[in-house]
């Protein structure tokens, strides 16, 4: 069903790309605009992923400098039968995650200080396989296209900003400004629902990666408590915002309307509802479970928050 949707809200916003082009721009402006667009997003999704690592201060760990978190995520690639990515950790008391890489064979999965010190081995797992998913999935490739055909119609609307636009259309003036005012708008919601829907995909196949579809459940809990702490490297950086776990800037006002994931309650329930609501796998409550017990040297519940790096098994 998630992709049934996604290919419907990319059709649509071929379309739009379409329709917007021929009457604000023509056939000429149109072209330029997806060529531009087009070479644009071909770097970014190249680079996009030593860009954004780069963005969040990401340091690469491995065998030597983080010996249970890779352990982990290599035994999730394995049961994903992926390749392993390259697992990095990001400084931040924020609790949070994100993948990147242009195919499973370019991947690298990334996870905040906050994230490592505030969930059980149980969850940061749940969340490892949430990412894992989105590498599976090939989003980055999804979310490359529909940033090359939003940013298509970005730039039709400028070029009937400064030039003028097509004036043979059968809108009229007014017709003209109001498609330049309303396509961008348009086009930001459709991508906007895009990745609400591969969020849900990624929850979905994460959790049947991980095979605790309620220990990601929790770990969503976990993530969305400590959302009100600041994460500087993303505020600074919100294009990035969408790769993301969990939305990682600060939210207020009429901002939840515009956000790039979905519902956190939503979230929740659809992985209980996974679960058939029959209690905790092993018969325990992953929140119960002391951050001591399973990976050997986990921080504990009650460890330093101040962001300062730390050593041992999660670098």
């Amino acid at each position: 069903m998630n992709f049934i949707r996604t290919t419907f809200l990319m059709a649509a916003m071929t379309a739009l790309v379409v329709g917007v082009g021929g009457l604000i721009a023509g056939e000429a402006g149109l072209m330029m605009a997806l060529l531009v667009a087009g070479g644009m997003n071909l770097f970014a999704y190249w680079n996009s992923d030593k860009m954004v690592l780069r963005m969040h201060g990401a340091r690469e760990v491995d065998m030597r400098t983080a010996p249970d978190l890779v352990r982990m995520v290599q035994r999730l690639a394995a049961r994903a039968e992926l390749p392993m990515p390259r697992v990095y950790i990001m400084d931040s008391r924020q609790p949070n995650a994100f993948a990147t890489g242009r195919n499973p064979e370019n991947a690298a999965v990334a996870a905040t200080t906050g994230l490592l010190e505030r969930l059980s081995p149980d969850e940061i797992e749940g969340v490892m396989a949430h990412e894992l998913a989105h590498i599976k999935n090939r989003d980055t490739l999804i979310m490359t296209i529909t940033a090359t055909l939003a940013g298509a119609i970005s730039m039709l609307a400028n070029f009937a900003l400064f030039f003028g636009g097509n004036r043979n259309n059968p809108l009229g003036l007014i017709g003209t400004i109001l498609i330049m005012v309303l396509a961008p708008i348009a086009a930001m919601l459709v991508q906007m629902a895009i990745s609400r829907t591969r969020e849900y995909s990624a929850d979905q196949l994460g959790a049947e990666i991980s095979g605790k579809p309620l220990a990601l459940a929790n770990a969503l809990r976990s993530i969305a408590g400590g959302s009100t702490i600041e994460n500087r490297a993303a505020e600074a950086n919100p294009a990035s915002a969408h790769v993301f776990i969990s939305n990682p800037l600060r939210r207020g006002g009429i901002d939840g309307l515009f956000s790039t994931h979905p519902p956190m309650a939503e979230r929740i329930r659809r992985l209980e509802a996974m679960s058939g609501g029959g209690g905790y796998p092993g018969g325990r409550d992953p929140r119960s479970i002391s951050r001591s017990e399973g990976l050997s040297g986990i921080p504990t519940a009650g460890g330093d928050l101040s962001g300062g790096r730390r050593t041992g098994p999660w670098g």
